[in-house]
Parts: structure tokens; C-alpha cells; sequence
């Protein structure tokens, strides 16, 4: 999975204990709430034989973990009981240095072999930029701890979410996708001017842009995803697209075989809300071997389109091989088409309905405490 752009400290471990990898769990970390204060009887001369971390090194970074190592002289190496890791958002310029207790950023963890994995979605998120310091401790008899000067401060950046992560979120929504609903027509809405200027200084082309940050924070098509978003969803009664938009009151409509057929492929993107009972679905639609399929194939799950529970699209049964199409009916579906769009392909009419500003999900944030579509990792 592609990794947001590294600080220029950071390179793959060299640790000469490079193999014995160990996984930092509950029972050899935890959040610190100690002051930080050197220990009451140690001299300063104990203090500097504790050997300060050096060329700390940051691998194997995912959503909500990374490993660390560093190097270290050997004298009173055998001293060490403890780490102290100095973990910040990068944002959060002012680091507290084990100054308050309870700040979930500053970890305790037992003296393991190098290098080791620091792994916690309740401190981790994605796509987030940090920085990280480390001491090395001794704890002594009264409990208090001997520590060494701060190492170093280094920046690292948490990947997106794996494909691993994002099938668990397609199958939270899965299980309230509800029953499929036939439809006939993908359709876009924009104010007048966006289709002026379509016509006029794109040669009648609708564009794809770069997919903007909402949803969920960690999804790999957030700012990097070109493409044009389009709905689908229909009205239950009428089985007809809405009259209601949030975009603007010039509408878009294309016949669905023209973007979707058996020459595209689909991939699931993201689940999410925004504070409300409803649920979105983003799917992409890519021609095969386009760009935006390569892109989504790295890091999309793929949907077969005869047989998924968001968006399908089959040869009619005992027909003459004529196409339909079905959409889930509980949840709301941002389909994202990765190419350009000719306007004579389709239609432009003005909707009879509302521009509704309120359901627009442009940049919109994720609820990170619904349970139905967050997942156990960095929100």
C-alpha cells in the first residue's frame, strides 16, 4: 500500500537484532502517568550512564502501527528496564515531556529486543503525521525511574487503510445494505455554471477531479482519486431518481450501460456517516485498464458486478441479452466514474425539486463513534 510522503530520517531498521521482532501488547505498554522527574536518589552521574537512543529508525508503518529501532552505546545497557516513547501528532508542537499524567501519547514499555512494534488504534490514527522521541529507563527499587536524555526527534507519517481494513468495512456495510432496487440512469447535479463551463472550456467534457476528504479518514482515495461523483439511488415509490439535491438544481443524466457495463470494473471505497441515521457507500466505476483502474486494483477490493450486495449489473435472465441494474436500497451510494464524461452522452434538465445544503457530504467528516460503520483501527 502506497504510505504518505516519510520524513527524511526515517529508513528500514539496521538493528543487529534485526528478526527478533517483538510486538509491543497491553501487558509490556502502557500510557504513562508518571511525572517524568528523574528518580529522587539518582545523581546526574547515574543518569548520563544511561546511553541516549541514536539514529532512531521507523519501518513497517501501517494505519495504526509502525516498528521502531535505534542504536545505542553499550555502557549500563544492562541498567535498562524500560523505554519511554514520546509519541505526538506533529500538529501538537508543544510536547509534554511526561509533564501531566494521563496524556495517552507518552508510552512506558519493558526493554525488549530491538526492533519492536508499536501497535494501538487508540493512539494511532491514519494518514496522520507524528512525531516520535524515546528515553531509555531504569526502574529502581522505590519505583521511581533513572532515565537518560531525550533522543532525537524524528517525523513519520500512518499509512491509509489496507485492503484488509477496508473489506472489513465493506462487510459492515453489507450487512445493511438492504434489498436491490432496479434503476436506469447514473445522474450528477452541479449549478449552471459548473455545465458552462463544461461546454465552453472543456470541449462539452465533465473532468475528473481529485476525490476531496470525506468519509472515512483513512481511505486510500481521499486526495488522490481522480474522478467525476455520480448517484444512482432511486425514489422507492416512484422508482425514479429524487428531485432533491444537495449540488445544485442542473442535473446530468446518462443511461446506466454508458458507465457501467461488462468493460468496467468496480471496487468498494468507503463506509461512512456524517451524524445521521443515514449510511454512504462510495464505489468506484473504472474502465478496465484505465488509470484509475491500476490505481484502484493496488488498493481497492474488487466487487464482481453481477453479484455484490451495492451495485449490479447483469445480463437480463431469459432475455435478449439486454443489461439491468440494481442498487441498494438502505444505504446511499457516491459512485465515483474515473474518466471524463462528454455531455452529449447524456442529458442536462433542471431538477423540480430543492437544492438541500445540508446533505452535502463534500469534505464531510465521519462519525468515529458509530458503531455500525467504524472498524477496530485509527478512524
Amino acid at each position: 500500500m502506497e504510505v504518505p510522503g516519510l520524513a527524511h530520517n526515517i529508513t528500514s531498521p539496521l538493528s543487529p537484532c534485526e528478526g527478533m521482532i517483538k510486538d509491543l501488547s497491553l501487558d509490556a505498554i502502557q500510557l504513562c502517568e508518571r511525572d517524568g522527574s528523574k528518580a529522587q536518589d539518582g545523581s546526574l552521574s547515574e543518569l548520563e550512564e544511561l546511553p541516549v537512543p541514536q539514529n532512531i529508525k521507523i519501518s513497517n508503518i501501517t494505519c495504526d502501527s509502525f516498528k521502531i529501532c535505534w542504536d545505542m552505546e553499550a555502557r549500563s545497557k544492562e541498567r535498562i528496564t524500560h523505554y519511554f516513547i514520546d509519541l505526538n501528532k506533529k500538529e501538537n508542537k508543544n510536547s509534554n515531556k511526561f509533564k501531566h499524567k494521563d496524556v495517552p501519547t507518552k508510552l512506558v514499555a519493558k526493554a525488549v529486543p530491538l526492533p519492536m512494534t508499536v501497535r494501538g488504534h487508540w493512539f494511532l490514527s491514519p494518514r496522520t503525521e507524528y512525531t516520535v522521541a524515546v528515553q531509555t529507563a531504569s526502574k529502581q527499587t522505590d519505583g521511581d525511574y533513572a532515565i537518560s536524555e531525550w533522543s532525537e526527534i524524528i517525523e513519520f507519517c500512518t499509512a491509509d487503510y489496507s485492503t484488509v481494513h477496508l473489506n472489513q468495512l465493506m462487510e459492515k456495510a453489507e450487512a445493511i445494505a438492504g434489498r436491490m432496487l432496479p434503476f436506469f440512469v447514473f445522474y450528477r447535479n452541479q449549478n449552471k455554471e459548473y455545465f458552462d463551463h463544461a461546454r465552453e472550456a472543456q470541449e462539452n467534457r465533465m473532468l475528473p477531479s481529485v476525490k476531496d476528504n470525506s468519509g472515512s479518514h483513512g481511505s486510500p482515495i481521499s486526495g488522490k482519486l481522480e474522478g467525476l461523483f455520480f448517484s444512482c439511488n432511486t425514489e422507492f415509490n416512484t422508482g425514479k431518481p429524487p428531485q432533491d439535491s444537495p449540488y445544485g438544481r442542473q442535473r446530468f443524466e446518462v443511461q446506466a450501460n454508458a458507465l457501467f457495463n461488462p468493460d468496467t470494473n468496480l471496487y468498494f471505497g468507503d463506509f461512512y456517516c456524517m451524524y445521521t441515521a443515514y449510511h454512504f457507500v462510495i464505489l468506484v466505476l473504472a474502465p478496465k485498464g484505465s488509470s484509475g483502474d491500476e490505481f484502484c486494483k493496488q488498493r481497492l477490493p474488487a466487487l464482481d458486478i453481477t453479484n455484490n450486495r451495492f451495485l449490479t449489473c447483469k445480463k437480463e435472465e431469459g432475455g435478449d441479452g439486454v443489461l439491468v441494474f440494481h442498487h441498494a436500497q438502505d444505504v446511499i451510494l457516491e459512485v465515483i466514474y474515473t474518466e471524463p464524461v462528454d455531455l452529449a452522452s447524456g442529458t442536462v434538465a433542471e431538477i423540480s425539486g430543492h437544492q438541500l445544503m445540508s446533505m452535502s457530504t463534500v469534505n464531510a467528516k465521519k462519525d468515529p463513534s458509530c458503531k455500525t460503520c467504524n472498524i477496530s483501527v485509527g478512524r
